[in-house]
C-alpha cells in the first residue's frame, strides 16, 4: 500500500522497510472490515508518530509497533474474545521481525509495545513507546471515529442498534445482541480519557470524549421516539 506522496518523517524505518511491514501485516487484516482493518492501523500509526515526535520517542520502534499492533485481532474475533489479540499479535510480530532481520533487542521493545496496548489487558506499558502506542490506539476508539468503529463492530457481531431502557448495560455479555455501540461507550469508551498516559493523549482524549457525550445523549433521545425529540425541540425554542 505505497502512498502516492509522503513525508520522510512518516517513515522512521525508511520507505522500503515500512512497506515490507505493511505487506506482512495486511493478510492478518483480511476480513476485519473497517473496524480493525488497515485504515485503523494507519490512523494509529499517524497518531503514534505525532505524539512520539512531541515526546522525543524512538520513532523507529514506535512505527513498527503501530503497523503490527493489531495483527492478532482476527484470532480474538474468531474465538469471540477467548484469545488475547495483543498477546497473539506480539507473538506473530516476533516471527515477522525475525524474518526481516531485526535485532533481538529491537524486537523485544516492539513486542512489548504490542502486548501492552490492549485496554482490557493485564500488561502495563513500561516504555515511552509502549505508552504512546497505547494512547494512539485508544484515541482511535473514541470521538467520531470511535463511534463509527463501535457501530461497525456491533454490526459485525449481530448486535442491535441500541439497548432498551430497562437493560442493564454493564451486565450484557460481549458478542451478544446487547453488545451495542452504546454498551461499548458505557463500558469502555467513556472511561478512556481518564486512562491516557501522555500529555498529548490526555488533551486529545478530553476533546473527543466531550463529542461522544453529546452524540450518545442525542442517540438516547432519538431512540425513545418522536415525542421525546419534539419535547427537546420545544425546550430549545423556548430558550
Amino acid at each position: 500500500m505505497m502512498k502516492d506522496s509522503f513525508k520522510e518523517d512518516d517513515y522512521p524505518l525508511g520507505v522500503e522497510l515500512t512497506e515490507k511491514l505493511r505487506q506482512q501485516a495486511d493478510p492478518y487484516h483480511d476480513g476485519m472490515g473497517g473496524c480493525h482493518g488497515p485504515d485503523h492501523t494507519e490512523r494509529v500509526h499517524k497518531t503514534a508518530l505525532h505524539i512520539g515526535r512531541l515526546m522525543g520517542a524512538k520513532l523507529d520502534i514506535l512505527s513498527a509497533a503501530a503497523l503490527l499492533h493489531d495483527i492478532g485481532r482476527r484470532f480474538e474475533t474468531r474465538e469471540q474474545g477467548k484469545i488475547c489479540h495483543a498477546q497473539k499479535g506480539a507473538e506473530l510480530a516476533r516471527e515477522i521481525l525475525v524474518s526481516l532481520d531485526f535485532a533481538p533487542a529491537f524486537i523485544d521493545q516492539i513486542a512489548h509495545c504490542i502486548e501492552a496496548h490492549r485496554y482490557r489487558g493485564d500488561k502495563i506499558p513500561k516504555t515511552l513507546e509502549a505508552k504512546i502506542l497505547y494512547d494512539a490506539d485508544k484515541l482511535d476508539s473514541i470521538g467520531a471515529v470511535g463511534i463509527g468503529r463501535a457501530f461497525l463492530f456491533a454490526g459485525q457481531t449481530g448486535a442491535k442498534l441500541h439497548n432498551e431502557s430497562d437493560v442493564d448495560i454493564l451486565a450484557c455479555k460481549p458478542y451478544s445482541r446487547e453488545d451495542t455501540a452504546y454498551r461499548e461507550f458505557k463500558f469502555k469508551m467513556s472511561k478512556i480519557k481518564d486512562r491516557m498516559l501522555t500529555p498529548e493523549g490526555k488533551r486529545l482524549a478530553k476533546e473527543r470524549h466531550n463529542f461522544m457525550e453529546v452524540f450518545f445523549e442525542r442517540l438516547e433521545r432519538e431512540t425513545k421516539g418522536a415525542e421525546s425529540m419534539a419535547a427537546d425541540i420545544l425546550h430549545i425554542a423556548a430558550k
